[in-house]
C-alpha cells in the first residue's frame, strides 16, 4: 500500500544530481571536449611518463651517438617540445581540475539533500510508527475494556437465566 503512494521523484535515486548534470562534460559535449578531457586525463598515466621517457632517452641517444644531428646537444629543439607540451598541458589539466572540483562540489551538495531527505523520511516514519503505536496502544485498552464488560454482561446473565430457572422449577 506504501509503495503505490511513494512519488517517482522520491524513488529515483539520483533526483538530487538532476541540477548538475550540465557539470558532467569537463570541456563540453562536442568531439573536441571528448577528446581534451581523454587528453588531459593521460597526462598523468604511467603510460604517458613511461613512453615520454622513452622518447627521450631515443631523441638524445640518437642525437647523442650521431646517427642523425637534427637536434645536438644543448637539444634546444627538445626544449622547445617540452615547453610547447607545457604550454598545452597545463591549460587543459588546470580546466579539468576546476570542473572536476565544480562536479565534485556539486555532487557533495547533492548527496547532502539526499541525507537531508532521508533524514526527514525517515523521522516520518517514526512519527508514524509512534502514531500507530499510539492506536494499538488505545485499541488493545478499549479491547481488554470490552472484555471486562463482556464477562460482567455474561455473569448478570448467569445470573438472570439461574434466577428465571429457579422460579420456572419452583412454580
Amino acid at each position: 500500500m506504501r509503495a503505490s503512494t511513494v512519488s517517482t521523484a522520491e524513488r529515483h535515486h539520483f533526483r538530487f544530481h538532476e541540477p548538475h548534470v550540465h557539470l558532467s562534460p569537463v570541456f563540453g559535449d562536442g568531439w573536441f571536449g571528448r577528446k581534451a578531457e581523454s587528453f588531459a586525463r593521460f597526462f598523468g598515466t604511467p603510460t604517458f611518463l613511461v613512453t615520454q621517457t622513452m622518447v627521450v632517452a631515443a631523441w638524445i641517444a640518437i642525437n647523442v651517438v650521431g646517427f642523425t644531428h637534427f637536434d645536438v646537444y644543448p637539444f634546444i629543439l627538445l626544449n622547445l617540445a617540452f615547453s610547447l607540451q607545457a604550454a598545452y598541458a597545463a591549460p587543459l589539466i588546470l580546466l579539468a581540475q576546476t570542473r572536476q572540483a565544480d562536479r565534485d562540489k556539486a555532487h557533495a551538495d547533492a548527496d547532502a539533500q539526499h541525507r537531508e531527505a532521508l533524514a526527514a523520511a525517515s523521522i516520518a516514519r517514526e512519527e508514524l510508527a509512534a502514531r500507530q503505536s499510539a492506536q494499538i496502544l488505545e485499541l488493545l485498552a478499549q479491547n481488554t475494556t470490552l472484555t471486562r464488560l463482556t464477562q460482567e454482561l455474561s455473569l448478570a446473565i448467569k445470573e438472570l437465566t439461574n434466577e428465571i430457572h429457579r422460579k420456572v422449577v419452583a412454580a
